[in-house]
């Protein structure tokens, strides 16, 4: 093309963007006023959020004496490093991290495996009595049989005090297995179902090589609902265990947090009050150390929520 048209076809591209802003449909000044008011709305949403994790984050860079004065606000004053480092030295809290990684790892594992393998032959036609099944794991979602029914059916079958106490109980939740049963029956037709029996396709191939290729953004999904669950949850490891060596972090954090039985140094009257500002400094820096794992998991599934908060909608 050459230069004289390049120069003709530029008017004719303006009068395009031009009709093409005239045509836009213009806010009326209620409208207008409207979204302002969500905006201010979601900013003071945003701030009420956002504040009190800078300030700890900011704590938890700060130095014990100006945490334990009150002197920090949004910013670390006396940067200091001292808080993660009595973290990472204190032995209870690594055996912690290490405990709360492994029952989120396999938690979350075992969980979304029991739930596929639940949810998939909900959602086929073909499964006799399927109705009947989906309405008893409904009736446990709103009945259950209590705290303590709980805790003698765990310390019968020989699960109290270990790690299985934590994962086998909580393992099958009642919405993840609603959220991956509608998934599949929308996502995944009985077309495909027929053809691939036709080809000699098996149900377990099925389901490994079609299924959950198709299914990556619901398994995403409920992997970090269960992921979450897991790493935050300290009721049940407060109730099932025992040993100090099986804590998670969570029960860490709350002892340090509420009961304040932080044991790092020596408790010689000299040095109470360092102790003290030191337990203070630490409560922010754990925080902020067991926060981290969910901040770097969340980015990475984070693009499969447009799809996985879609599950179920009703199509135009």
């Amino acid at each position: 093309m050459s230069v004289q048209s390049e120069v003709r076809t530029m008017p004719s591209k303006r009068t395009e963007r031009r009709a093409a802003r005239s045509r836009r449909i213009r806010d009326s000044r209620t409208d207008r006023v409207f979204m302002l008011c969500v905006y201010l709305l979601l900013t003071v949403f945003l701030a009420v959020v956002l504040l009190p994790l800078i300030y700890i984050v900011a704590s938890s860079f700060s130095s014990p004496e100006a945490v334990s004065s009150g002197r920090v606000l949004f910013w670390p004053v006396e940067f200091s490093l001292r808080g993660y480092k009595a973290v990472f030295e204190n032995p209870q809290i690594i055996q912690g991290y290490a405990n709360s990684l492994f029952y989120t790892v396999v938690g979350t594992v075992v969980s979304v495996v029991m739930t596929i393998a639940i949810a998939y032959p909900m959602s086929r036609r073909t499964l006799v009595g399927r109705n009947l099944v989906m309405s008893l794991i409904l009736f446990t979602m709103l009945f259950t049989g209590g705290l303590i029914p709980t805790y003698l059916v765990v310390q019968q079958v020989g699960l109290l005090d270990t790690r299985w106490a934590l994962i086998v109980p909580q393992a099958i939740g009642v919405w993840q297995v609603i959220i991956a049963r509608t998934y599949f029956r929308t996502v995944i037709p009985e077309e495909l179902v027929e053809a691939s029996q036709l080809d000699g396709c098996g149900d377990l191939r099925f389901l490994w090589s079609v299924v959950i290729p198709l299914a990556k953004p619901m398994i995403a999904v409920i992997a970090l609902m269960y992921a979450i669950y897991q790493w935050n949850s300290y009721f049940d490891a407060l109730i099932y265990l025992k040993n100090p060596d099986l804590f998670p972090l969570q029960i860490v954090l709350r002892n340090i947090l509420i009961l304040n039985t932080y044991s790092g140094g020596a408790i010689d009257a000299s040095v109470v009050l360092q102790r003290q500002q030191l337990a203070d400094l630490l409560k922010y820096s754990l925080i902020v150390v067991a926060s981290v794992p969910v901040l770097l998991i969340y980015p990475f599934v984070a693009r499969y929520f447009t799809k996985g908060i879609m599950i179920g909608a009703v199509k135009g």
